[in-house]
């Protein structure tokens, strides 16, 4: 299996820890490699990695994380990081034909997650979304997180701010090819984000949403996150010693 991961932004919120997002060490481990590490837990064996930010640091780290790790990780350059999240996935077009699986640099996850997708991918035609039925998650920023309205497994509405929703955006995708030309279309039209090419699948009933049930995810996106999640992967690892 495939998988696209985006690292290309700024990540101004953790520039007091460091400078680069997908390299801020987590437990001695970059965001970006335990990303990696989890994905491969769940059976991925091929990467496509787009930068952005800074990008010589992290490409040099995930050069040598390939090496080490002996899995394929191809770095794709995006120039425009300043822009939506959308053209970063629209850089990795040439390279993926065939269904494989979207995630963020910094959302760390339990890789089971990762394998619900995977279960599921000889049936998709579309986007499948895993999604937070748990709206009192404290690791999730009302304030930050993309909000999702789902309806029989359907994606309805997806957005931040939405008033309407019943579960949270994980950041963690199976996707078909389909997805590059709905977030071309949906760039036309003034919104070229991730957000927005899911938007314009829902529309047409392609974008469909699966719960992960509890299982652990957790977006780094401020200094509260990330030690929220240092915490937890503490415990974790007191609890497995």
């Amino acid at each position: 299996m495939k998988c696209l991961i985006i690292a290309a932004g700024q990540g101004s919120r953790l520039r007091s820890i460091a400078e680069v997002k997908p390299l801020i060490p987590l437990r001695n481990t970059p965001l970006i490699e335990r990303v990696i590490d989890s994905a491969m837990e769940a059976g991925v064996d091929d990467f496509y990695v787009v930068v952005g930010y800074k990008s010589a640091s992290t490409r040099a780290h995930l050069e040598k994380v390939s090496r080490s790790k002996g899995t394929p990780i191809t770095i794709i350059e995006n120039k425009e990081w300043e822009r939506a999240n959308g053209i970063s996935v629209l850089k990795a077009q040439p390279y993926l034909k065939e269904p494989f699986l979207l995630m963020m640099a910094d959302h760390i996850f339990d890789p089971e997650i990762a394998r619900l997708l995977i279960r599921q991918s000889s049936n998709n035609k579309g986007i499948l979304l895993a999604v937070d039925e748990d709206l009192e998650n404290h690791f999730v920023d009302l304030d930050d997180v993309t909000r999702v309205l789902v309806q029989e497994k359907r994606i309805q509405k997806i957005g931040k701010g939405m008033e309407t929703y019943n579960c949270f955006d994980t950041g963690i995708f199976l996707c078909d090819p389909v997805l590059f030309s709905a977030i071309e279309d949906s760039s036309k039209e003034g919104d070229d984000s991730l957000s927005g090419g899911v938007r314009y699948l829902a529309k047409q009933g392609k974008a469909n949403a699966i719960s992960i049930n509890g299982l652990f995810w957790c977006d780094i996106d401020d200094p509260k996150n990330f030690k929220q999640a240092e915490e937890y992967l503490s415990n974790l690892a007191e609890n497995c010693a």
